[in-house]
């Protein structure tokens, strides 16, 4: 008897490290101290000593069950950018640049070449982030997991100016709502996407007129990260004053978690375009709109609150960035929460 017999194939775990090097070393930053395989991952924080009060921020989230879809679709290359997403623009919203990134695979048999496809989403979303992807874990769990499932998740470690935090403190009414567009459903909701939808090959590979593509490529879409257009709206000198990353609570949830007491925000659903898999779905499984609300992003990822003389100035930085921005609502005096009208 040996471990191989057991279930867990050490070798398999070997190449694994062996084929997502390719993909790691693309997310290198210079203050990366060590290289994969080590038992932790070094980070020099000698560039941030210029900081008056260097604050580190954090995140660390999973895909859920978003990944159904990429085991039925078997396709594992997306996936890991919902994973860095759900943790990196949680730290952008905070006001935080992302530094680094770790992620955990648990699988119940470990394919070399599906775990590498599965690391080499992640780097993409460390690439497009500027995260440096310094480490992770790989757990090869028989009898925990069927043999072609897994689960992902991860965390990040970011860094801000204390001063440059973004808290919500300083909101007042008259203050505008910008909110960037999503790309879908992103990675929040997928129990209630399964029961809407049939979980089969079929039905994800049937076309839709309206989505312009298969059903499953429109769920599949990795969801956005939006640091770079948070940090050019920074670099355009404007002050954000609130941020809202649109997960899984949809509206309801989410907008109120960036108000203080005393105001409300008001969003004004018709002042952008919703995506049409978010109608389709409320359609066929018949569901409210304020669920729907209280559930999805409904086409917008990200909300940001600004004074009204930075709208133009945000505006322009969010699409140099390449995302596409709408003026969603406003800030008004009243109990905390979310009016959508």
């Amino acid at each position: 008897m040996d471990y191989r017999n057991a279930g867990v194939d050490i070798e398999a775990g070997y190449k694994s490290v062996e084929l997502m090097k390719e993909h790691i070393k693309k997310t290198m930053r210079q203050e990366v101290l060590t290289g994969i395989g080590g038992f932790s991952g070094a980070f020099s924080m000698e560039r941030f000593k210029t900081m008056e009060k260097p604050t580190l921020v954090s995140g660390t989230d999973g895909v859920g069950t978003k990944l159904k879809l990429a085991f039925l679709m078997d396709r594992h290359d997306t996936v890991g950018i919902d994973c860095v997403a759900m943790c990196v623009n949680d730290i952008a919203c905070a006001g935080g640049e992302p530094l680094f990134f770790l992620d955990y695979i648990a699988c119940g048999k470990n394919y070399p070449e599906k775990i590498a496809a599965i690391v080499s989403g992640v780097a993409e979303g460390c690439a497009q982030s500027g995260a440096a992807l310094i480490g992770g874990e790989t757990a090869e769990m028989p009898g925990f997991y069927p043999e072609d499932e897994y689960d992902l998740a991860g965390f990040a470690v970011g860094i801000v100016d204390e001063k440059e935090l973004i808290t919500g403190e300083e909101l007042a009414p008259g203050d505008v709502l910008v909110g960037m567009a999503s790309s879908g459903v992103h990675s929040n909701g997928f129990s209630l996407v399964r029961k809407v939808f049939d979980m089969t090959r079929e039905s994800l590979d049937t076309y839709y007129d309206e989505l312009g593509k298969t059903l499953g490529e429109t769920l599949l879409a990795p969801t956005k990260i939006y640091v770079k257009a948070l940090r050019m709206v920074k670099e355009a000198g404007v002050r954000i004053r609130g941020c809202s990353h649109i997960t899984g609570g949809g509206f309801y949830e989410n907008v109120p978690r960036m108000l203080k007491d005393g105001v409300q925000a008001v969003i004004e659903k018709n002042s952008y375009p919703i995506p049409p898999i978010f109608p389709l779905m409320a359609a066929k499984g018949q569901i409210e709109e304020k669920m729907m609300y209280n559930t999805y992003n409904m086409g917008i990822g990200m909300v940001l609150a600004v004074s009204p003389d930075d709208v133009e100035k945000t505006m322009a930085a969010v699409r140099e960035a390449g995302e596409t921005p709408y003026v969603i609502g406003r800030i008004e005096a009243g109990d905390k929460g979310v009016v959508l009208c």
